[in-house]
């Protein structure tokens, strides 16, 4: 609204989120004796409230003047509320003038601050700007100018990197679309310095192809969106590597071919280091420290296990313009392979012929005792069970005749008898 001061247009509470440089702070004894309360003036057009917390403390409650209250689950749809570990950030349009007071448990030594609005500040990335460069940019979250810091903001804002081709047919990106390449992170890993204090650090991907891009980078959440972008040229890499291999590949030196390109480099400010990764764990550094030629060959020491090798390597070095830079170069392979065996003489052929018919005749013997000891095994056998089996034969015979005869004469012996008993007179003698 025309007239008033852009401080009464929009109104964002940090509770814990500036640096020391805010021109108005209340201590944390304060804040207490407040009850945390603050007044929201009638000419507000929208509040944002960015609240620090106790680490793992649940969400703060919102009293609105009114006395209704508002929770991060369950709050008008027209008001933004992201929650994370150590802090809330609560967009609110139109907000009720008055009183209002946030419940929670809030973290000490924590401050309110006014400002007018929010945006981004990013680092612009250097030009020119190299394949495969390990680049250091930073952004910032700004409030009226002043750097936001509060523990867990890097868990509360999403920061998306994106390149996109202009789409050249002279560029070796002309067929690349828009493609993300990195973030931002406030965490103290890898090139970012210190954990949670409002810079962020950007890790981008720079090995792509090289040509004309748009960079766009992207802050958002549930409360507010920025975005930044401009163009940019990639360039290619000004150093280019490959592996020379010897022509005796087993007795030979190995060497590294660098090529740099002088009117891009100063060759005395550029340094190479590689590492090779071997078979059974093997690991060698390699390093160049002194650069006096565009094209220069470093010898690779000496490799005798044979198998699959890998050079990895990062250059660091000084453009023209005088920027310091370091690059990570391509990967190199090569590979150590035994030689074939060379081709035998008449004399050992000779003597592998005699030694095959010597092996030949030995299995022959070995063959032929075999079979004559099984011929014979079996022979005996059959023998034994002849035998057994023609005395079993005879001892049967011999019962049989036994059973015969005494069957003979048991039945002689009926005979008799019944002629007996026939020859007995069974009549009655006539009475008198």
């Amino acid at each position: 609204m025309k007239g008033f001061s852009p401080y009464l247009l929009s109104l964002l509470i940090l509770v814990g989120g500036l640096l020391p440089q805010s021109v108005f702070a209340v201590p944390y004894t304060q804040a207490t004796e407040l009850k945390n309360r603050f007044r929201i003036d009638h000419m507000v057009d929208e509040l944002t409230l960015l609240v620090q917390r106790e680490y793992g403390s649940a969400p703060v409650i919102v009293i609105l003047p009114d006395g209704s209250k508002w929770y991060s689950d369950r709050h008008p749809e027209s008001v933004k509320w992201v929650d994370g570990l150590t802090g809330d950030m609560i967009k609110i349009p139109k907000p009720m003038p008055g009183p209002w007071q946030l419940l929670g448990n809030l973290a000490p030594n924590s401050s309110i601050q006014k400002v007018s609005k929010l945006e981004i500040d990013v680092e612009p990335i250097p030009q020119p700007l190299f394949q495969g460069e390990r680049l250091k940019v930073t952004s910032r979250l700004l409030g009226d100018g002043l750097t936001v810091r509060l523990p867990g903001l890097d868990y509360m804002i999403e920061w998306t990197v994106k390149f996109a081709s202009h789409h050249k047919n002279t560029d070796a990106n002309f067929t690349t679309g828009t493609i993300i390449v990195g973030s931002y992170k406030d965490n103290g890993e890898g090139l970012d310095e210190v954990p949670d204090d409002g810079i962020f650090t950007g890790k981008k991907n720079l090995n792509q192809p090289w040509g004309n891009y748009t960079l766009t980078v992207e802050a958002r959440n549930n409360i507010f969106q920025r975005e930044v972008s401009y163009p940019f040229y990639l360039s290619e890499k000004p150093i280019a590597v490959d592996i020379i291999e010897p022509e005796d590949k087993l007795n030979g030196v190995w060497h590294i071919q660098l090529v740099v390109d002088d009117e891009v480099l100063q060759l005395e400010q550029t340094h190479f280091h590689f590492d090779i990764v071997g078979p059974a764990g093997l690991k060698l550094p390699v390093s160049l420290n002194e650069v006096q030629f565009k094209e220069t060959l470093l010898a690779i020491p000496a490799v005798t296990d044979f198998g699959s090798y890998r050079i990895k390597g990062s250059a660091v070095s000084t453009t023209i313009e005088g920027r310091e830079i370091v690059l990570d170069l391509p990967e190199q392979f090569f590979n150590l392979i035994e030689p074939p065996a060379p081709p035998p003489t008449a004399e050992e052929l000779a003597q592998r012929a005699a030694i095959q018919a010597a092996k030949e005749e030995a299995a022959a013997k070995e063959k032929a005792i075999f079979w004559i000891l099984v011929v014979n095994g079996t022979l005996l056998v059959i023998g034994i069970l002849g035998l057994i089996i023609w005395r079993k034969k005879q001892a049967l015979n011999k019962a049989l005749a036994a059973t015969k005869l005494r069957l003979e004469q048991e039945g002689a012996g009926e005979e008799s008898q019944e002629s007996t008993i026939d020859d007995l007179d069974l009549t009655m003698p006539d009475e008198k």
